[in-house]
């Protein structure tokens, strides 16, 4: 009998439960959706549902819910494959926590610094994990695409990279512009640049698949 794990496993690693990639993204994007609806929707929600007028403004309103999806989406995950996707289960620690001291001190700080402080800590994972020989980025695609060595390193360098300008993007959004654009912007540039970004990648996981990207089954020669 295959080892269970309570985290997903790393790259060609032998594959427990699978899980569909675009359900696994839907999953992933799902809790930004409904933070940004509920901070742009914070008053119509507040009035049909008093309780959430207790939880202050719509930021806050959007921060509690956001850390309610990030906990069904973390549950499905769960209850589909019997184990937890490493990066999601990363950033939903930080949404409870920040989250948390978001709404207990009304503090919007807390979790519009959560991007930045998530992000630099990806990068500084991925890159640091390089250093002892360790690609890490496979945890969270190894579902999706099968790649040799040296594409999981080449790919995880990268991602790395990226996650730190992320983290920089961020801060300079958020310290500059208004609540309601950082929302915005969190949701509607952050994941189509996130998209293009992984789109770039296309050539690099062509060059390094072990198998087909588009459903073949036979290892590329």
């Amino acid at each position: 009998m295959a080892e269970h794990h309570l985290i997903e496993g790393g790259p060609n690693a032998p594959e427990e439960n699978k899980i569909n990639p675009m359900l696994k993204f839907a999953l992933e994007l799902g809790p930004l959706v409904v933070f940004f609806f509920a901070n742009s929707r914070g008053p119509w929600l507040a009035e049909r549902f008093p309780a959430l007028a207790e939880l202050g403004g719509p930021l806050f309103i959007a921060t509690g819910l956001f850390m309610v999806a990030t906990v069904v989406a973390l549950s499905v995950s769960w209850a589909l494959t019997r184990t937890l996707p490493v990066m999601p289960l990363v950033s939903g620690f930080f949404v409870i926590v920040f989250g948390t001291l978001t709404i207990w001190l009304q503090n919007e700080t807390f979790i519009k610094m959560k991007p930045t402080i998530v992000n630099a800590l990806f990068g500084a994972i991925l890159l640091g994990g390089l250093l002892f020989g360790r690609s890490l980025l496979g945890y969270v695609f190894n579902q999706a695409f099968k790649l040799d060595d040296a594409g999981w390193r080449k790919l995880t360098m990268r991602w790395g990279l990226f996650f730190l300008v992320m983290a920089a993007v961020n801060e300079i959004v958020w310290r500059n512009f208004s609540t309601d654009f950082w929302a915005g912007f969190k949701v509607w540039a952050t994941m189509p640049i996130t998209m293009v970004f992984m789109l770039c990648q296309i050539p690099l996981l062509q060059r390094h698949a072990t198998e087909s990207l588009f459903g073949d089954t036979e290892p590329k020669k």
